[in-house]
């Protein structure tokens, strides 16, 4: 069974760093998109962060310029890099994948448990 298991989140002070790391385990075929998305209290999902097999990349407006997505492919593990944190970044961070289980099966959307991270300011 597919499974993606977060980790890396905690509470940091504004403007300081977390790591997220995402690992996709179980049998599959292949991972095309990988993303992160998170969900703070009272608010919808939203995308953060998505990377292709390709290794291209889009990120939300809020943001550019501070976090880093990137994945290493042989090791079936995203990461997101987030420097600069504010107050409004703290939310529950959750991986989203989408992976093809055999070579006979289309993509299906996996999601892991999420992450907690807390920015105090």
């Amino acid at each position: 069974q597919v499974q993606l298991v977060e980790s890396g989140g905690g509470l940091v002070q504004a403007g300081g760093s977390l790591r997220l790391s995402c690992t996709a385990s179980g049998r599959f075929f292949s991972i095309s998109v990988m993303g992160w998305f998170r969900q703070a209290p009272g608010k919808q999902r939203e995308l953060v962060a998505r990377i292709t097999s390709a290794g291209n990349t889009n990120y939300a407006e809020s943001v550019k310029g501070r976090f880093t997505v990137s994945r290493d492919s042989a090791k079936n593990t995203m990461y997101l890099q987030m420097n600069l944190l504010k107050p409004e970044d703290t939310a529950v961070y959750y991986c989203n994948a989408d992976i093809r289980p055999s070579a006979s099966l289309a993509h299906y959307d996996y999601w892991g448990h999420g992450t907690q991270v807390t920015v105090s300011s």
